[in-house]
């Protein structure tokens, strides 16, 4: 599954949630920190592993 990286424009807190990519087109998540729903998702790197040599 899916883990989003979010900002809350409230308090600051960045923070990171696991959601289906169902759940992400919808709502977005609560601030685990103050509880607002004002919060922006964030660009994150990913990584990749494929069994092929490069």
């Amino acid at each position: 599954m899916p883990v989003y990286e979010y900002h809350c424009a409230s308090c600051g807190e960045d923070f990171t949630h696991v959601e289906t990519m169902r759940e992400h087109e919808g709502a977005h998540p609560q601030c685990p920190k103050c509880g607002s729903t004002q919060v922006e998702q964030r660009l994150s790197a990913f990584f990749a592993k494929t069994s092929r040599k490069s």
